[in-house]
């Protein structure tokens, strides 16, 4: 099978690994890709993704089988319906079932109208009745701008003034800011689920929990995702139960039943509170850096997972994950999220991948002639699996130390609430 590979990041690279491994594979195709990616997959970067008549004209010339979409925005932008409207199979959904992510306030009306349990919550497209109702509601609050924000556009507000304050940023976001959604504060513990849906069947693809703050102890700005691990112990077999049939479940009949059936992975951010599992927010692709502790974990062929979603004929299939825990460390550039440098060295990965069950994951880099240099702000993914999530851990910091890049930072406490436990 020849596969095409649509994206530049550590998730990108974690799918390349991956799929290389399938006997079904005859070629890796990446667009962009990247050095790390480069390892398995020919890569084109002269293509940019928004060229989707040029990204159709490259798979006739390459016979490709299949394309596999990893960044959410090409899906939004309607990759996926350009494709099979050429006749060429994609993983990953149609323009309308990619509102998912796309827009937040696609998916909580879908939420209202399914009654799928998540905050409760109102929509403004006026900045003086939002502030009212932040000022009827009181804080702590949740508020988010509508659209594709890259992991950004959400302030969990703590206080009154920086509700008020979040509602003028947001409407000062242009095309972005024209309307707000207002979200109740719930109160629990974070999960990533994530499950393969070719618009009937549903396959749980296993969870984690990743950390969203630059800097240890939950503390500093968000960011896009500074590490990861897998499973999430707080999410237990009934909470998944729960979460199949009262959220995933639902929607995929709801897509299906609209005439835009949802064929990809559906990553779901859960709230575990008290009632049970909520849902905080759809995301249409594989999680980044969460990609990267499922790659590591899945026991088995990836491309005969991702084909058959993407064919209508996931029943039947099983998705197997090794009983082992996954840890990801995330090594970014000073400054990140902020204002931050490029092109510093990077040496040492290959020492780091010495270390036992380590795989080091190229988020944000590039060569120039020998030298890999940074070129990011999330720019090394280091991947450690282990029987336990201790162990799993310390051979992610162990490899960490052995990469010599000194204007790169990482947290040192990720999977502090699994081991907390």
């Amino acid at each position: 099978m020849r596969v095409l590979l649509l994206g530049s990041g550590g998730r990108e690279h974690a799918l390349a690994w991956k799929l290389a491994q399938s006997p079904a594979l005859d070629a890796l195709i990446a667009l962009p890709g990247n050095p790390g990616i480069a390892e398995y997959a020919r890569c084109v970067p002269s293509i940019p993704l928004t060229d989707h008549d040029a990204i159709v004209t490259l798979c006739g010339a390459e016979r490709i089988d299949l394309v596999v979409v990893g960044p959410e925005a090409p899906l939004v932008d309607g990759i996926a319906d350009r494709l099979v409207a050429e006749g060429i199979p994609v993983f990953g959904p149609g323009r309308v079932a990619a509102q998912l992510e796309g827009s937040k306030l696609f998916t909580k009306e879908l939420c209202r109208q399914h009654d799928i349990p998540t905050a409760a919550f109102g929509r403004f497209a006026d900045a003086e009745a939002a502030r009212a109702f932040v000022r009827r509601q009181g804080a702590p609050i949740v508020l988010k701008a509508d659209g594709l924000m890259a992991g950004k556009g959400v302030v969990v507000a703590m206080t009154l003034d920086e509700a008020l304050a979040a509602v003028d940023e947001v409407f000062a976001m242009g095309e972005i800011g024209t309307e707000i959604l207002i979200e109740e504060f719930l109160e629990g513990e974070e999960v990533s689920f994530f499950c393969l849906v070719d618009g009937e069947t549903v396959l749980p693809f296993g969870s984690a929990q990743d950390h969203k703050r630059a800097f240890d102890g939950d503390e500093g700005p968000n960011t896009g995702g500074m590490g990861a691990y897998s499973p999430a112990p707080v999410f237990t077999p009934e909470l998944e139960r729960r979460a199949l049939s009262e959220i995933i479940k639902p929607t995929a009949r709801a897509l299906a039943d609209a005439a835009s059936p949802y064929r990809g992975v559906l990553f779901a951010g859960l709230m575990i509170t008290a009632e049970g599992p909520k849902l905080i927010e759809y995301n249409v692709r594989f999680g980044d850096p969460e990609c990267q502790v499922l790659m590591t974990r899945l026991d088995g062929d990836l491309l005969e997972l991702l084909h058959a979603t993407a064919a209508g004929r996931l029943d039947g299939h099983a998705v197997r994950m090794r009983p082992e825990a996954a840890i990801t460390v995330v090594m970014a550039t000073r400054g990140y999220p902020g204002d931050y440098g490029k092109g510093s060295q990077i040496r040492g990965i290959a020492e780091a991948e010495t270390v036992e069950g380590v795989h080091v994951f190229h988020a944000g880099t590039k060569l120039d002639g020998e030298k890999l240099l940074a070129n990011g702000g999330r720019v090394l993914n280091v991947t450690a699996q282990a029987p336990n999530v201790e162990e799993a851990r310390s051979r992610a910091y162990a490899a960490v130390d052995r990469i010599d890049w000194p204007e790169g930072f990482c947290r040192r406490d990720i999977a502090w609430r699994a081991l907390a436990r």
